[in-house]
């Protein structure tokens, strides 16, 4: 066989996917590895997505959408994000997956540097890896509430910096990044003529603050925004997300967008129009239902002497377990699956700042939650 493309060696192997595909040869096990919600999808979502497979609406879809999803998304963005957005800025993809990867192959080539939040979503360091990019980690620290230190950033920064990647609100932590905050990154890209790629896939799913929206802020056309239909409506195999981009860039989109998928499934798309255009009486129950789900793990925590972040967005909970990892939080987690029959995703599977932390997902039933939270060795003391 012939050799591979020599940079595919350097894409890192995901450490979430690793303890999923273990914990799928088991029995018994509690899965909170995985970021899948545990509501079902609302029904007018699943009616569309019948009728439109009933009707036969199977044929190609403009590549950057049917219009009347894109047009929903333009309302929608306008409602809820502050963002006033044409339709050709606007553009349906495979899940935020391939939103994400759309805009760092805009943006980024061979030899560039993107600076990638740690801990973050491993895809972030993929992708860069995907593209012969280098991904460089802006870290996350306790200390600092999990927030980016400029100072760190501006030491980060060289020449070859393209992109900075902001995730909030996070995963994995749940942070959800000030209005303050955004404008000093924005101010910071601009210093640095950056591109800012903000993945918002969790944006209908924050507790006693507000979600901001980074391209809200942009004023000279440097956000590429990337935004999912599958955490907040439930439908993570339906596999729709959608990137906004700054305008003028409609002859380089449909270009992108016919090489790499061509469009997104028919039906899937029509099922997004009734997602977005229909009831929210499912999101709103959601994320209240996630919010009791956070409530009722964190008591456990507190009493069982955990330190942890409480998260202010998403619905994953940030734990430490240092206490028992022994410096290898990937090896203890594997180790954790097998002995205790309970999937979690090991912090370092986002980035070295997360070692000695777990991420658990509090979009699980929360009885199989509480239990897994009785499994984990508590610290002494």
């Amino acid at each position: 066989m012939p050799a591979l493309a020599p940079h595919i060696a350097s894409v890192p192997a995901s450490g979430i996917r690793r303890i999923h595909e273990l914990a799928s040869d088991l029995t018994g096990v509690i899965m909170l590895a995985v970021g899948e919600p545990d509501v079902a999808v609302a029904p007018h979502i699943a009616a569309a997505a019948k009728a439109a497979w009933d009707a036969d609406e199977t044929n190609y879809a403009p590549n950057g959408g049917i219009r009347a999803l894109r047009s929903a998304l333009v309302r929608s963005l306008a409602e809820r994000n502050g963002l006033s957005v044409e339709l050709e800025q606007v553009w349906v993809t495979v899940g935020a997956t391939q939103a994400l990867h759309q805009a760092m192959g805009l943006v980024l080539d061979a030899g560039d540097a993107v600076l990638v939040p740690d801990p973050g979503y491993t895809t972030f360091t993929m992708n860069a890896r995907m593209l012969q990019a280098d991904p460089v980690a802006y870290r996350l620290r306790v200390e600092n509430d999990f927030l980016p230190d400029f100072d760190e950033l501006e030491r980060l920064v060289t020449p070859s910096t393209r992109a900075i990647i902001v995730n909030s609100p996070s995963n994995p932590l749940g942070v959800v990044f000030p209005e303050v905050v955004l404008r000093e990154l924005l101010a910071f890209a601009k210093r640095h003529d950056l591109w800012v790629i903000s993945d918002e896939v969790y944006e209908r799913f924050v507790y006693g603050t507000e979600h901001v929206s980074v391209g809200s802020l942009d004023e000279d056309d440097r956000v590429l925004s990337v935004f999912s239909l599958s955490k907040t409506y439930a439908m993570t195999g339906v596999r729709v997300g959608y990137l906004v981009t700054p305008p003028g860039l409609t002859d380089v989109m449909r270009r992108v967008q016919e090489a790499a998928i061509s469009c997104v499934s028919t039906p899937a798309q029509y099922a997004a129009i009734a997602a977005i255009d229909g009831p929210q009486d499912a999101v709103v129950a959601a994320s209240e239902h996630y919010r009791g789900n956070v409530e009722a793990a964190t008591a456990l925590l507190d009493d069982r002497g955990f330190r942890y972040l409480v998260p202010s967005g998403a619905f994953y909970l940030w734990v430490d377990v240092s206490h028992a990892s022994g410096g290898d939080v990937a090896s203890w987690a594997e180790r954790f699956l097998l002995d205790q029959r309970v999937a979690v995703a090991p912090g370092s599977a986002f980035g070295r700042t997360g070692e000695g932390w777990i991420r658990l997902c509090a979009a699980a039933n929360r009885e199989h939650l509480v239990e897994a939270i009785t499994r984990l060795p508590a610290p002494r003391g």
